[in-house]
């Protein structure tokens, strides 16, 4: 074991007896087969556990030629800075753009695997036989706003960067494969630009974040000076509310992920009004400073408390998820009298103490990894009315790709998207349900990819383990058979011929998406497992939402708007027309009403 995967051996003897004693009861029992209050338990014990044994740093690792940093300000102290960086004063690269992702597993474990190795079982193969969508699969309990959701968050926390033109990994095709190009090129990951020339070779692989690391909504506010820069007006803190030239030329972009874009933009605005009104003698930085800070808080809650609990609306889960913001005494408590306790678990993280738990803060490639979530993307897209439900279009997921998004923006309102986005289901996270469109998605660099296939690729190329492997460091028990792997003998016969016979070969994405799903998920145990730990880590090690999280920073009329404010709000706020539709959704994520039509 390396110096880098030490852990301090002096832990409270009760502490280790409990977490102990959950991962046994995990293994025996299943966190989500307990009652809601054993179930808690067991999954602070699983935290615990994942804390002392799954944070591994890289940073550490041999580096060359780090990106500059500017020499430490007073408003470092009170602001975001656009790169991440001095968000822990005493270490300020941390997190910062163009820090290297973490690990989740020991560094140990993380190989480069040899060119056979990142290509066998063929992905492209893999993708055709288990991951094409035959037939729509629904996740029937929420909404599409959940897929869009999800890539706006993505666009903040984590890019490895535009990918190298030269040099791709060849995938052979068999004779029968419909694809146009012989064979399939897929791009590799870019190079990490802060490893040495000469390294030892068994150093494990490392890539680079060109985002800020931090929770700190980069998908809105860039980060780069000079990204900052272009989306201000320069006037009482607020944002151009029209998308960046040439936002729909970057893969990646669609008609979600703009709909959200200008939706906080203008709620950006609306906390800019709200704090010019109440300091009207604040400059346009002060203005912007403050709203940045309540926006980035308010999508981070929005997140934990609304999103999250309807993708896995397990009954501990949801109960887990609160508890992550208000701690176990709860909303109204911490409405009534703010935190009653310094500790996390009674009133939450946000306002608690920081803490990195040893391991300076980075997202991970497991954490990558596992929110490969394509499925949530439909194929077909029914996109009505809000008033009356009419038909407005019948739309494919190429419609509301790249620039076809944009133009579809000009033709039909935002409020009829968002209504259309509303109520109509996203798809399962499970085999068989990859878009069709996602599977011959033409970037607008005009490269054609198949992401199925990119997405098993990645994860070989970067060296995350493989299915089993994964399960055993993440402390759980590996499937024995194909048969254990899922509930359905069709697909344990599937991927065994796929992997010919190997249940050690299944990739992480075929294996999570093959799993029995918990009551309640849309995603699978061991997608959750990483969650677990990293859910509640990006706001421990951030002190903007732990020792700085109070109202000398935020001002007070900004940590009430974060607490009166929830995603249904900020809809109404700047679309009051859909009122009808959300009246009776628990959340914005669920299933929306139907308008009643014309016709009827």
């Amino acid at each position: 074991m390396s110096d880098l995967e030490k852990r301090p051996k002096k832990r409270p003897l009760l502490s280790d007896l409990f977490t102990v004693a959950a991962e046994y009861v995990d293994r025996r029992a299943g966190w989500d087969k307990l009652p809601t209050l054993l179930g808690l338990a067991e999954l602070i014990g699983l935290r615990t556990r994942l804390r002392q044994a799954n944070l591994h740093d890289t940073s550490q690792l041999p580096t060359a030629n780090l990106p500059p940093i500017p020499p430490p300000a007073e408003h470092h102290k009170i602001n975001r800075s656009p790169d991440g960086t001095y968000n822990d004063l005493a270490q300020p690269r941390m997190g910062m753009a163009g820090a290297r992702f973490g690990r989740n597993v020991p560094l140990s474990s993380v190989v480069r695997p040899e060119n056979a190795a990142v290509l066998t079982p063929n992905p492209r193969e893999l993708s055709r036989a288990l991951l094409t969508r035959d037939e729509f699969v629904p996740a029937e309990t929420v909404n599409s706003l959940v897929a869009a959701w999800l890539q706006f968050m993505i666009r903040d926390w984590f890019s490895h960067g535009e990918s190298p033109k030269d040099d791709p990994w060849v995938v052979p095709l068999t004779a029968d494969d419909p694809w146009p190009q012989q064979p399939m090129h897929i791009m590799r990951t870019k190079p990490d630009p802060t490893r040495p020339a000469t390294v030892d070779p068994g150093t494990p692989p490392t890539t680079v974040n060109v985002n800020s690391h931090w929770w700190d909504a980069s998908q809105l506010y860039g980060s780069s000076v000079a990204e900052q820069q272009a989306l201000r007006t320069g006037n009482e803190g607020k944002l151009h509310l029209d998308l960046p030239g040439e936002a729909d030329s970057v893969p990646g972009f669609w008609l979600g992920l703009a709909l959200l874009q200008q939706l906080f933009a203008a709620e950006h605005n609306a906390v800019c009004d709200m704090l010019h009104a109440r300091y009207p003698a604040w400059t346009d930085e002060e203005l912007f400073q403050r709203a940045r800070l309540i926006v980035a808080a308010l999508i981070a809650k929005i997140h934990t408390v609304e999103w999250t609990p309807a993708v896995i609306s397990h009954p501990t889960t949801v109960a887990g998820m609160r508890a992550n913001w208000y701690g176990l005494a709860g909303e109204r408590v911490h409405n009534l009298f703010g935190r009653v306790s310094s500790s996390e678990v009674v009133s939450g993280i946000p306002g608690a103490a920081t803490d990195h738990f040893g391991v300076p803060f980075a997202l991970t490639e497991e954490f990558v990894a596992v929110y490969r979530m394509h499925p949530l993307i439909r194929d077909e897209w029914h996109l009505r009315a809000a008033g009356d439900d009419r038909t407005l279009r019948e739309a494919s997921f190429r419609d509301l790709a790249g620039p076809a998004g944009s133009k579809l923006m000009t033709e039909i309102s935002r409020a009829d998207l968002l209504y259309s986005f509303g109520t109509l289901p996203p798809g399962l996270v499970t085999l068989h349900n990859f878009p069709k469109f996602l599977q011959e998605y033409e970037r607008p660099d005009g490269h054609l990819q198949d992401l199925a296939a990119t997405d098993i690729l990645r994860s070989r190329e970067l060296g995350v383990p493989r299915y089993n492997e994964f399960r055993r460091l993440l402390h759980l028990d590996p499937a024995t058979s194909f048969e254990k792997l899922t509930g359905n003998p069709d697909w344990a016969r599937q991927i065994s011929d796929a992997y010919d016979g190997d249940i050690e070969q299944v990739d992480l994405t075929v294996g999570m998406y093959a799993e029995r799903l918990p009551a309640g998920f849309a995603f699978s145990d061991t997608a959750f497992r990483v969650f677990i730990l990293m859910a509640s880590r990006r706001l421990n090690s951030d002190r903007f939402f732990t020792d700085y999280y109070k109202p000398e920073v935020y001002t007070r009329e900004g940590l009430k708007w974060i607490d009166n404010t929830t995603m249904a709000d900020v809809l109404l706020r700047h679309h009051p027309s859909l009122r009808p539709a959300l009246a009776k959704a628990p959340t914005a994520f669920h299933p929306w009403r139907r308008a009643r039509s014309a016709a009827s």
